[in-house]
């Protein structure tokens, strides 16, 4: 398969593939799409992050109708991932008109019982609030054609087997069954075994990928400042020629977009634009009219330009050969390379299973500050100011400001003061005030957070810094004092790095454990005080 289109699928779900971006099936989809379409059982092996949301999506997209009745069910692991598949779902179905619903704990359950009176085709939710539809009766499965089971190891891992169980029993036996997991360990293969029948196993293993041997390094960014930090990345480095991947075809057109109105020479390059546009971005490119083609791994196959000296990731690939074929087009014919991925805190695990795949550590560097860029881009900015003296061109307009200017102030303030207007519009925004923690009561230089576990998860200091070294990529170290409490815990982390820990873990799980993680309110003058120092319990 090397389209959609070739899954013979409906031209509504078609359309709105092409709206999401996407170009090409990834290799779970591949593999997927084609089976479940078939009306067999499915079992998928695949990690977070290579496409297996669509891969059950759009076949159940697919094969709903106009009936009001609940026809698919998906159960997943946390109320997170339910919104999320939901909202991907509902891109899907964006001209079929198929109705979604995520029902989950936490939410007000008289919502969810009149959206579903009022007729809902697919139902995304967690085990327990599923179940507490089923005993109201406000939930009927026994129209249910499609059952999906989505990050089934997680589910199992949260102790939500038996609630599975209960459900799968009550759900029309007459149905296809899906199962999704990334691990496959005993419970979940004896799962598969008593309710599905002759499932076929799909599993992605990536074949042994070699990385080329050119200088690999990322950059922790934060989703919400992720342009940005793109921006200073691209200011600080020695750019002749500059590749910059995008998953979809709606995320090269908007940073090129964005880039080109901050004065970048790009343009972007997708599976979209004709031959013709196709061949006149490349010949902009070849010949360096434009510094940065921004594209997509479809559009960049067979692009051989010799002088291309980065590559930049500023989507994470789904999956290690899609690495290895991005930043094999630096480096060429014995030049240096540069391979750079902006990798948020969300992305660090998948960043090290693609490490692991390619047996190849990434090195990580800090984002330059704005005092260096600036140091960088002088010498630019001097040679734009002589260019502009010798062209001598309409200065005449502003000699009358210029003599009631001078008259009040020195020509070099004046100076001074116009170029900071001039350049300060080509510097990337600061992102101190990304996140304002406000007081919480932390160490000077800290911001301390509030955990919702604690002992209760057998979570303990050494084990917790441990978690969050390993999720974050910083030292334990620098994690300053931990209060861990029965059901709760405290944790100070300096204040450089607070906002990547609390971007990382307000998402993650522990020992098991959701965790919802938040800046903690200032202690009061009596705080009840049961902890001892952290450098204490983690000896």
């Amino acid at each position: 398969m090397s389209n959609f289109t070739d899954f013979n699928l409906q031209q509504q779900v078609i359309k709105a593939i092409n709206d999401m971006g996407f170009e090409e099936p990834s290799p779970i989809q591949e593999t997927c799409i084609p089976a479940i379409l078939e009306g067999g059982d499915v079992v998928g092996q695949a990690q977070t992050g290579t496409g297996k949301t669509a891969a059950f999506g759009i076949p159940v997209i697919e094969k709903t109708t106009h009936s009001s009745k609940v026809q698919a069910l998906i159960l997943t692991p946390t109320r997170e991932l339910a919104i999320q598949v939901s909202g991907e779902l509902k891109k899907i179905a964006k001209y079929k008109r198929t109705r979604t619903l995520p029902i989950y704990g936490g939410q007000s359950i008289g919502h969810q019982i009149r959206a579903l009176k009022q007729g809902v085709h697919v139902v995304i939710g967690t085990p327990g609030r599923v179940l507490d539809h089923i005993r109201r009766r406000t939930l009927d499965l026994s129209d249910v054609k499609m059952l999906v089971l989505d990050e089934a190891d997680e589910m199992l891992d949260m102790g939500f087997i038996d609630d599975i169980e209960m459900i799968l029993k009550q759900v029309n036996r007459e149905r296809q069954t899906l199962l999704f997991s990334a691990t496959m360990p005993p419970e979940i293969k004896k799962l598969s075994h008593r309710y599905m029948q002759e499932p076929k196993y799909v599993s992605i293993s990536h074949n042994e990928v070699v990385a080329p041997l050119i200088d690999q390094f990322y950059y922790k960014v934060l989703e919400r400042n992720k342009l940005e930090s793109l921006c200073r990345v691209l200011d600080s480095q020695e750019i002749d020629l500059g590749i910059i991947f995008c998953r979809t075809k709606r995320g090269v057109d908007e940073l090129s977009e964005h880039l080109q109105a901050r004065g970048y020479l790009t343009d972007g390059l997708h599976g979209d634009l004709s031959q013709a546009q196709r061949d006149k971005v490349m010949k902009a490119f070849r010949d360096s009219t434009i510094e940065f083609l921004i594209a997509t791994d479809v559009a960049a196959r067979g692009i051989d330009v010799e002088n291309v000296s980065h590559v930049i990731n500023y989507d994470i690939p789904q999956d290690p050969e899609s690495y290895v074929h991005r930043i094999g087009r630096t480096g060429r014919a014995g030049r240096k390379g540069l391979a750079i991925t902006l990798v948020t805190p969300r992305e660090m695990t998948h960043l090290r299973s693609i490490e692991n795949k390619i047996n190849h550590p990434l090195q990580p560097r800090d984002l330059p500050s704005l005092e260096e860029i600036t140091g960088k881009q002088q010498e630019n900015w001097k040679r734009q100011i002589v260019e502009q003296l010798q062209n001598n061109e309409h200065y005449d307009l502003f000699e009358q400001m210029l003599d009631e200017l001078t008259d009040e102030h020195e020509p070099r303030q004046i100076a001074k003061a116009l170029m900071s207007m001039v350049f300060s519009q080509h510097l990337p925004a600061s992102d101190e005030d990304v996140y304002d923690f406000g007081e919480t009561g932390a160490s000077k230089g800290m911001v301390r957070f509030f955990m919702n576990v604690g002992r209760n998860i057998n979570m303990n200091p050494k084990s917790l810094a441990e978690e969050i070294s390993d999720l974050v990529g910083i030292s334990g170290k620098l994690i300053g004092r931990i209060d861990i409490f029965e059901k709760f815990t405290f944790i100070e982390i300096p204040e450089d790095v607070a906002p990547f820990v609390y971007e990382a873990l307000k998402h993650s799980r522990i020992h098991g454990a959701r965790v919802k993680m938040e800046p903690a309110k200032p202690r009061p003058p009596r705080e009840r005080r049961e902890y001892t120092p952290a450098s204490k319990k983690r000896e």
